[in-house]
């Protein structure tokens, strides 16, 4: 039994809520296959702000200079296919994201365990929020768009990496504070163990999700929401 009430429960996406294989099967392949589209769109103030970031993190981070939308677009493109863990490279997923939930062409998976658990904890009063790599516009995206529709409304708070690294103690401890929330009264849903370890020291009771492909590396788990 825990011995603090729990008043908010924190959620990663992939391998939690989600499965690993919608990112990298349909997220990563719809912005390659569409990532054209950006061409378009540089009158758009994010566009131009993720361009020009692009443009100077080639040099800094490759030792290439470009400066053309051909090169920018194919930097853009190697950056996606090695999973680059770089600025303009997700803002710019976000935004060609944004439009494929909203022409339909793509639906955020949820396994079905997921929407009614979200529903019963935000009926009953407790905190609910995100905490995942991708940004949080394209956590809201995942959510919003989802195959079980809306499920937004369940969620009080989103954090990305800006808040800092999801395997550092601190990033957990600074959730807690700007949740208000003492850390032994939140609740962090992930299947990493490193993360669970991370949000573990900062005082976080903690569950690892044993969800297909998973293996166990915690004291305690759980196999999908259900059990929690």
């Amino acid at each position: 039994m825990s011995k603090h009430p729990i008043r908010f429960i924190l959620t990663d996406i992939e391998g939690t809520t989600t499965s690993i294989s919608f990112v990298a099967d349909e997220l990563f392949p719809y912005f390659r296959e569409n990532i054209g589209l950006l061409k378009t769109m540089t009158d758009h103030p994010a566009v131009k702000e993720a361009f020009s970031e692009t443009i100077e993190l080639a040099f800094k981070e490759d030792g290439l200079t470009i400066s053309t939308f051909d090169e920018i677009i194919e930097t853009l493109r190697r950056w996606s296919v090695e999973d680059r863990k770089i600025t303009p490279l997700k803002t710019l997923q976000g935004l060609l994201w944004k439009k494929g939930y909203e022409d339909g062409d793509l639906k955020g998976h949820v396994y079905a365990d997921v929407p009614s658990k979200l529903n019963e904890w935000h009926a009953a009063g407790i905190g609910l929020g995100v905490f995942s790599s991708g940004s949080v516009a394209a956590q809201k995206l995942i959510f919003g768009y989802s195959i079980a529709g809306d499920l937004t409304p369940n969620f009080s708070a989103y954090f990305d990496t800006k808040t800092g690294g999801k395997r550092e103690t601190q990033t957990y401890k600074t959730i807690a504070e700007q949740l208000q929330i003492p850390s032994t009264e939140i609740l962090f849903l992930s299947d990493i163990v490193s993360e669970l370890e991370a949000a573990n020291e900062a005082g976080f009771q903690t569950i690892q999700l044993l969800r297909p492909g998973t293996e166990k590396g915690w004291d305690r788990t759980a196999a999908d929401f259900s059990e929690i």
